[in-house]
């Protein structure tokens, strides 16, 4: 008589795989984010797995990356010219070196680098502004003073000088309409 075959093994059968969690999702738009090169983009989007997964470990890995490469961005922008842009990447990387996923890192720069730096260009930007004013280009002024509150919206100053020279401004313009 033949002998009795088992039967045949069945395959392992593999666990259903698990869905990303909402951290997990995060922090994968925060690294196609950093591969596009916007970097604040990246900090909103690893703090936002780190609020879900404190001490995501990628998180913990890119996040002070991220915000090297913003302040470094901040830095080709001032050499380039671009001195509002400067001042929004020094203010962003600034602001993201409080968040805990900063914390224990160490960078080529302090928190007192950037402000340094964000208060000199402020108070370039505030010269030039009035430098303007003087001259009786009211709108270049205030142009000028607003690109410092697009990076430091509690800038006194300069939100002194944008409502001064605003009022100014319509005061003239009603004083040449004619009549």
């Amino acid at each position: 008589p033949a002998a009795a075959l088992p039967p045949p093994a069945r395959p392992p059968v593999a666990p259903p795989a698990r869905a990303p969690s909402a951290a997990d999702r995060a922090y994968a738009s925060g690294e196609s984010a950093m591969a596009e090169k916007n970097y604040e983009r990246a900090l909103e989007l690893f703090a936002a797995a780190w609020k879900e997964s404190p001490g995501h470990p990628g998180v913990e890995k890119d996040f002070p990356k991220a915000i090297s490469s913003l302040k470094a961005e901040g830095d080709e922008a001032f050499l380039r010219g671009r001195l509002e842009e400067s001042g929004k990447r020094w203010s962003a990387a600034l602001r993201s070196l409080s968040h805990p996923a900063a914390k224990g890192n160490s960078y080529s720069f302090t928190k007192n680098d950037l402000r340094a730096s964000i208060d000199k260009l402020s108070a370039n930007l505030m010269e030039k502004g009035l430098i303007e004013y003087r001259k009786g280009n009211l709108e270049a002024a205030i142009a000028v003073w607003k690109s410092i509150l697009s990076y430091e919206p509690t800038h006194a100053e300069a939100a002194r000088s944008v409502k001064t020279a605003s009022t100014q401004l319509e005061n003239l313009k009603k004083i040449t309409q004619p009549k």
